[in-house]
């Protein structure tokens, strides 16, 4: 913690400066019966070791997640970050970086843009990538309303095992701009229902969106959804919240995708409670021109040598009102260059070994828990890292028993699909050990379930 401190004469000398008797009558507008007239009640000051030695008494007297297993996902997953991340991340002349209003004299700042564009690419098997947007459910809204300006329609047919939390964005975005959304059902097996999707695309149908993985965990056939989507002329939106399935997974593109949304959260970006995240966006090169946010192309200065420049700006500030097609301005910087360092640092091999190490773990957690009494998996369809239980006690009470033994087991579905009130959605990465996974089932078994 760094201490600041002024002295007399520094407070003299600026309230001189600005024309102020004194430190009170910098607050004459707020009214004296509502000022405070004593000092704050604060101990006396202590010095900086004193003061951490302090804090860290006072943070061991609460009982902090920290000091549990933790099995939850649902869109904030805990992957090992390598120390080099930070280390170069923390360097002055990028966490310092804003995408300035003449942007080729920031040849740096657009060149890690640009490598951000080319790693979301490759993920996602797209020919085009934006510089990054707010994040995952953010950009999947976004992608909804690019379908609508490529379309002309004004119908978004969304599956009802996307993640809620995106589903709820995609409402907010649609809601005063009288879009009309609507939820397929998913089948037996977790996957989108194809049945009730053709029933319901049609003339007005703009895009279909999905999960890839979805929020049960389940791979979906993005092939059979492209397949109905686009004979129906609509788009289909790949969502994709956990960027480490694209490491072993075939890609949105080559399935069919138009348009790849997604969250890089887990490409070295810790959970933090809750952000900042980065969004990713991907399209089809044909439809460039409706896609939200800014774009950094390369190209070569007068001197032939290469260089990078902001090709595409979408924002009303940039161009004309009129043909503007999203407000998102700033990209997310920082959090893309952590991206695209975490990517860059594993390469092609390294992430898809990470993709294996998921997969399997939670191929043998989802074993060893089937096994328990009272345990269930309801959805048979392939999954990743995440997969459903369900278990013979309302979800409520087995993950407090779970916590009672320094265990979070999952999250509880039943807020979200109340017909799911008896299932948790669990989530394995390469940061749980064997003996993890065991502890999970041992209390399960032991009663827990």
């Amino acid at each position: 913690m760094r201490y600041i401190p002024h002295t007399p004469d520094d407070v003299a000398q600026m309230l001189g400066r600005i024309g102020v008797g004194s430190l009170e009558e910098l607050f004459v507008e707020i009214p004296a019966a509502v000022r405070l007239q004593r000092p704050l009640d604060l101990p006396p000051a202590l010095a900086e070791s004193d003061l951490v030695r302090e804090l860290k008494a006072l943070a061991a007297r609460n009982a902090t997640p920290s000091n549990h297993l933790s099995f939850l996902g649902g869109g904030a997953y805990q992957h090992f970050i390598p120390a080099a991340v930070d280390m170069l991340i923390s360097r002055s002349e990028f966490y310092t970086a804003y995408t300035p209003y003449q942007p080729e004299i920031s040849q740096g700042t657009l060149q890690a843009i640009f490598e951000f564009q080319t790693l979301v690419c490759q993920l996602t098997g797209m020919e085009v990538a934006n510089a990054s947007m707010y994040d995952g459910a953010s950009a999947c809204a976004e992608a909804a309303l690019m379908t609508v300006r490529l379309t002309k329609r004004r119908r978004i047919l969304v599956s009802r095992a996307l993640n809620p939390r995106w589903r709820a964005v995609i409402t907010s975005y649609c809601r005063y701009l009288d879009l009309d959304v609507v939820e397929v059902g998913y089948g037996a097996d977790g996957r989108t229902d194809l049945d009730d999707l053709a029933g319901k695309l049609d003339s007005q149908t703009a895009a279909v969106i999905a999960g890839y993985p979805n929020y049960f965990g389940v791979v979906e056939d993005l092939t059979a959804l492209a397949k109905l989507a686009q004979g129906a002329g609509a788009k289909l939106i790949a969502g994709v919240a956990e960027g480490v399935a694209l490491g072993l997974l075939k890609s949105p593109g080559e399935l069919g995708a138009d348009i790849v949304a997604g969250e890089g959260q887990s490409f070295g970006i810790p959970v933090s409670f809750g952000g900042p995240y980065v969004g990713f966006f991907a399209a089809r090169m044909k439809d460039v021109r409706a896609m939200p946010g800014r774009l950094v192309g390369e190209t070569l200065d007068r001197d032939g040598k290469r260089g990078f420049v902001l090709t595409l700006a979408t924002r009303e500030q940039h161009i004309r009102r009129e043909k503007a097609t999203s407000n998102i301005c700033s990209n997310q910087g920082l959090c893309a260059l952590t991206a695209t360092v975490f990517l860059s640092l594993l390469g092609k091999q390294g992430l898809r070994e990470l993709a294996g190490q998921n997969l399997a773990k939670a191929a043998y957690a989802r074993a060893q828990l089937a096994a328990v009494p009272g345990v269930s998996l309801p959805f048979a369809a392939p999954g990743f890292n995440e997969f459903v239980i369900r278990t013979r006690r309302p979800a409520g009470a087995v993950l407090a028993a779970l916590e009672q033994q320094g265990i979070v087991g999952g999250i509880p579905l039943g807020s979200d699909y109340p017909e799911l009130a008896d299932a948790i959605l669990v989530c394995v990465t390469e940061q749980h050990r064997r003996v993890d996974i065991d502890a999970l089932v041992q209390a399960l078994a032991g009663g827990a379930a």
